[in-house]
């Protein structure tokens, strides 16, 4: 009986190691009221990006699901050697978010200038200027392609005849299709500018102000050398977030234009959509995503890392 409870016992100097529930029990509340949250996190996205690697690796077309197979890199080779839409998918991405994130920020330090001072009415056109930003994107790219940029009852075109001589029409979406998408990524995108910029000038002391207005200085003066120094800062934030909110905008891009004419308006999250689901190519597609969530990550680590050395020097 001695031999057999020796057995069971564990040897000395040898403690069984905390279970898991026991460690759970230490750890401090707020770890583990995030935990669930984390878990689900993980699931939800490193679980499917982990398939969306597996399927890169396979060719498979859903139009011809016979020839089904592993196909190693060929997938990322045809993106990166022979297939001209992913080369002009880059440069439009870059072109698109340059532009409209700069006139975003013109366009929002305009408003932010002007709804700063006070005025009779200001707070009705702050909401309005704000207003933009708050309407669905489907519902605002729609209003723009059928009431606006319309080539014969478009709004856009209607001020055009009156006010301009020659009664010019133009087809905004079929022969400027770049610029039409850049003015409507810059109407929905300066509100937000306007919020970051506004918050920067009513942070300015008043009492700087009325000493520059005390030695003489004009309107211009005050704003180039006490406003614009002081919201240096506030417009890299700006430029920052926008370049990262911006280079998402795929609504607009499917509501007016469906990435053309051609490849003209087509971006790097549109061009996924167009070979996975349009294209009915599975492996073309998981494997471009790859490549735009590598690419995205590079490009907000450099950002982050910006931010954050911007933020040291506040």
């Amino acid at each position: 009986m001695a031999v057999a409870q020796s057995r069971v016992r564990p040897a000395a100097g040898r403690q069984a190691g905390p279970s898991l529930l026991h460690r759970l029990g230490h750890q401090p509340l707020g770890r583990l009221l995030v935990l669930p949250a984390i878990i689900y996190a993980v699931i939800v996205t490193q679980a499917p990006f982990i398939l969306t690697i597996w399927y890169s690796l396979q060719r498979w077309n859903l139009q011809r699901p016979e020839r089904r197979g592993f196909a190693g890199l060929d997938n990322y080779r045809t993106l990166l050697t022979r297939d001209p839409s992913f080369r002009e998918a880059i440069l439009n991405t870059f072109l698109f978010v340059v532009g409209a994130v700069l006139l975003s920020l013109l366009l929002g330090l305009f408003y932010a200038e002007l709804v700063n001072r006070k005025f009779p009415g200001r707070g009705i056109v702050r909401t309005l200027l704000i207003t933009p930003f708050l309407i669905m994107p489907v519902a605002a790219a729609l209003t723009w392609k059928n009431m606006m940029l319309n080539p014969i009852y478009g709004v856009v075109n209607w001020v055009a005849r009156t006010a301009l001589p020659g009664n010019p029409s133009p087809n905004w979406l079929g022969h400027f299709p770049e610029p039409s998408i850049v003015g409507v990524l810059v109407w929905r995108w300066a509100p937000f500018m306007m919020l970051i910029l506004l918050a920067g000038m009513q942070s300015i002391s008043e009492e700087v102000r009325e000493a520059v207005r005390v030695d003489g200085a004009t309107a211009w003066q005050e704003f180039r050398d006490i406003t614009m120094p002081h919201l240096s800062r506030f417009m890299q934030l700006g430029g920052l977030l926008g370049t990262v909110f911006i280079v998402q905008e795929v609504d607009p891009l499917y509501m007016m234009t469906k990435g053309g004419p051609g490849n003209a308006t087509t971006t790097l999250p549109y061009l996924v959509y167009r070979k996975a689901i349009e294209g009915s190519n599975v492996g073309l597609g998981a494997a471009l995503g790859v490549i735009v969530v590598l690419l995205s990550i590079v490009v907000i680590t450099l950002l982050l890392r910006a931010l954050d050395r911007m933020m040291r020097g506040v």
